[in-house]
């Protein structure tokens, strides 16, 4: 799978660009708030409907402009794929597919697996539950459709509850049964999404083990752990009696949406004890075992967004990277940084047809199509 060309109107700081692209290597090169990183987003926005630094759709249109639209034109197993994605302000978003809207953008999702290895990673490490549960659900989700579905759906009761447990929380006298539909639905979707991701694990680990220990040198060890309450043989019970809970913090307190990934080094948590450097080739590893999966489990190599790694690691890690390029063991890759000559001088020695591009205030230029 690769994407032969994009086109962008108004997204971002781009007025208007086409960019017709490598099926190999792809270097974005400019000064930092040339438009590098825009143009992985526009690449994630057309692989999963939604921008990779910006939740909010509207404030990715162009400063003072009405709308946005990019079309992305890929080729997977040898057949045409047009994306196209409009959106005009106050509307709601449209993503087509060879000239036909989507009814729901989840419909979508898997259909062009991506991998973003980006500087806000860190975010998976640092903060809190809900950044790596968004994590493992994204990939899940990209995977199987019916995880997305069901995940989709116990959202929606999770909302729905939450709002009905506030409107309840100041009543004295209320009839309990009120909540017992959501609390079947809540109670049985937890069940089954808790056995996909604890299945889901089981597989992950193992690859996610092997990059840590090629990117590192094997000096230290690493471990996943996957923690719910789901996993309690009483779980049905413990939910029950949150209620109390519940009313009082107005929300639900018991659930999938608790879940956590814990990420230790040397049986330690990486947060706090982990180094810098050691951090980092765990995020490395981390993406390259999202990678790896998406690429044995849809029997397709998944797009690679690099933005501005080269400044976050060290050479030896570069190196390690590197050596995986030259194997061919991606697919189509697209690579941002503020240095031209360390990126060329980095990627020299790769025997893969390497397209360069001068970024320059939203202008997209080819340097050169192959190195030096």
């Amino acid at each position: 799978m690769h994407l032969k060309s994009l086109q962008l109107i108004q997204f971002k700081n781009y007025k208007k660009a086409k960019v017709t692209f490598s099926e190999e290597i792809n270097c974005f090169l400019g000064i930092n708030g040339s438009g590098k990183t825009n143009l992985l987003d526009a690449i994630h926005y057309l692989c999963l409907t939604k921008s990779a630094f910006n939740a909010v759709d509207a404030q990715n249109i162009q400063h003072e402009q009405g709308f946005f639209s990019m079309k992305g034109s890929f080729e997977k197993t040898g057949k045409p794929i047009e994306i196209q994605c409009i959106l005009e302000a106050k509307k709601k978003k449209q993503i087509l597919n060879n000239g036909k809207a989507y009814d729901k953008m989840s419909e979508h999702i898997g259909l062009l697996p991506v991998v973003l290895i980006a500087p806000d990673d860190t975010a998976l490490i640092k903060e809190g539950s809900e950044e790596r549960r968004k994590f493992f659900d994204s990939i899940l989700s990209q995977l199987d459709k019916n995880y997305l579905s069901k995940l989709v759906r116990y959202q929606h009761f999770l909302k729905q509850r939450n709002a009905l447990i506030k409107q309840l929380a100041d009543q004295r006298n209320w009839d309990k049964s009120i909540l017992e539909p959501y609390d079947l639905e809540l109670i049985s979707l937890s069940k089954w999404i808790y056995e996909e991701r604890k299945a889901f694990i089981q597989r992950f680990k193992p690859l996610l083990l092997h990059h840590y220990a090629e990117i590192s040198g094997q000096r230290e060890s690493i471990e996943i752990r996957y923690e719910s309450q789901c996993a309690k043989e009483s779980f049905e019970a413990h939910y029950y009696n949150s209620l109390q809970k519940d009313l009082i913090l107005k929300r639900t307190n018991v659930g999938i949406h608790k879940d956590d990934f814990v990420f230790e080094i040397d049986e330690y948590p990486l947060k706090k004890f982990g180094s810098q450097g050691q951090q980092k080739s765990f995020l490395i590893a981390l993406k390259l075992a999202q990678f790896q999966i998406f690429k044995s489990e849809t029997e397709t190599k998944p797009i690679l967004l690099l933005d501005d790694i080269f400044d976050k690691l060290d050479d030896y890690r570069i190196s390690k990277m590197m050596e995986l390029v030259a194997n061919h063991e991606f697919g189509q890759l697209f690579i941002t940084d503020a240095r031209p000559e360390r990126t060329k001088n980095i990627l020299k020695a790769i025997d893969a047809d390497i397209t360069y591009f001068d970024i320059e205030e939203g202008n997209v230029e080819i340097r050169q199509k192959t190195p030096d």
